[in-house]
């Protein structure tokens, strides 16, 4: 199947050995998007690298943009202000909602249901794509975060419509789950397909809402404490069975928990700067050494590995993408299905192929 082919999510392929309808074999096969990412990034300064990384995962730059930052700002030993610490995880949590309500539209559509769900998540999307444009000059594509900080301070009025777009995102996701929780071919369609065991998971480096489908109790934000998650107050669900059904309910779940962390970092984010002064953009030149940043974006463990030379580019570039690894395990998953429940199975793994091939 593919590489040009809608249910494939861009531009991928699968190479299935079938016995009737049923899957006995199945090898995926990447590259056709390779854009030469990392070897760019070896060529042109830290700052000029930024844009790029929006184009990685072009649902979640705002998070691609921070996890890059983090790796720069451990090289260069650069500290982030308060506020700018509460302004990333705001645009953290609504890249999440993006994220998220898009995957399960996505993923209906893959059940065959024309379009209806993943148009009620555009509509949200789109709410919160104007206010990253009204922020950052652009909706998908923000180039928002800098070493030490933030780009731009958001004004009260932004914050305002922000705060009533999160306040009301509960009825979204009430009318959501009545529509489509319950729905009974959902529920045929993915309980007890695509099961994915926590050891397997585990072994294969899984990260994100597929190992927490699975039952493994792992999130970037509480493990690592990333910027400054342990201040909020919030719960990382669980699945049981590792099911196609685990992992729509884990995006469900986990858009419930970003909203609560979204109402609290609007109550509590503290005036001040937005960028530490020692942060110098243009002409960096960190001293020689190695640092990896990552973070819990919506697909898993997004992190970069830069080492540096004293000059002002990285000598060495390299992306550790959910997409890609968590794509590793489709066979696993594939395997006793039929032809269709590898369409579905594959949409409850949520890639990215910019991200997957870079």
């Amino acid at each position: 199947m593919g590489p040009q082919h809608p249910s494939t999510h861009g531009v991928f392929r699968m190479i299935v050995t079938l016995d009737g309808e049923r899957i006995v074999k199945l090898k995926p096969v990447f590259g056709y998007l390779h854009r030469n990412h990392e070897k760019i990034a070896e060529s042109t300064s830290y700052l000029a690298s930024m844009p790029y990384t929006d184009r990685l995962d072009y649902l979640c730059s705002m998070t691609n943009n921070w996890a890059y930052a983090l790796a720069v700002e451990k090289l260069g030993g650069l500290t982030v202000p308060d506020r700018a610490q509460y302004l990333r995880v705001i645009m953290a949590e609504l890249t999440r909602l993006v994220n998220h309500s898009c995957l399960v539209g996505f993923l209906f559509n893959d059940l065959g249901t024309s379009f209806t769900p993943l148009l009620y998540a555009f509509r949200e999307r789109e709410k919160i794509l104007d206010l990253f444009e009204a922020l950052s000059g652009s909706r998908m594509m923000c180039n928002y975060q800098r070493f030490g900080g933030c780009r731009v301070d958001p004004s009260p009025e932004w914050l305002a419509a922000a705060k009533a777009l999160v306040d009301n995102f509960p009825r979204f996701l009430d009318e959501y789950e009545t529509m489509l929780t319950g729905n009974e071919i959902m529920l045929a369609r993915t309980q007890g397909v695509g099961r994915l065991s926590a050891a397997d998971a585990i072994n294969a480096g899984i990260t994100g809402p597929i190992l927490r489908a699975s039952g493994v109790d792992y999130d970037l934000r509480k493990v690592d404490g990333t910027g400054f998650y342990p201040r909020f107050d919030f719960r990382v669900p669980l699945g049981a069975h590792g099911d196609t059904y685990d992992r729509y309910m884990m995006r469900i779940l986990e858009m419930r928990e970003s909203v609560k962390i979204l109402q609290q970092a609007f109550r509590d984010l503290p005036a001040g700067p937005i960028m530490d002064p020692k942060a110098k953009l243009r002409g960096f030149r960190p001293k020689a050494g190695e640092a990896y940043g990552r973070l819990e974006g919506p697909k898993g463990e997004l992190g970069f590995y830069l080492v540096s030379d004293g000059s002002p580019n990285p000598y060495r570039y390299r992306v550790r993408p959910p997409s890609l690894i968590n794509l590793t395990l489709l066979e696993d998953m594939c395997l006793g299905h039929t032809i269709a429940d590898s369409v579905v199975i594959l949409g409850s793994i949520d890639i990215v192929l910019g991200e997957v091939d870079r």
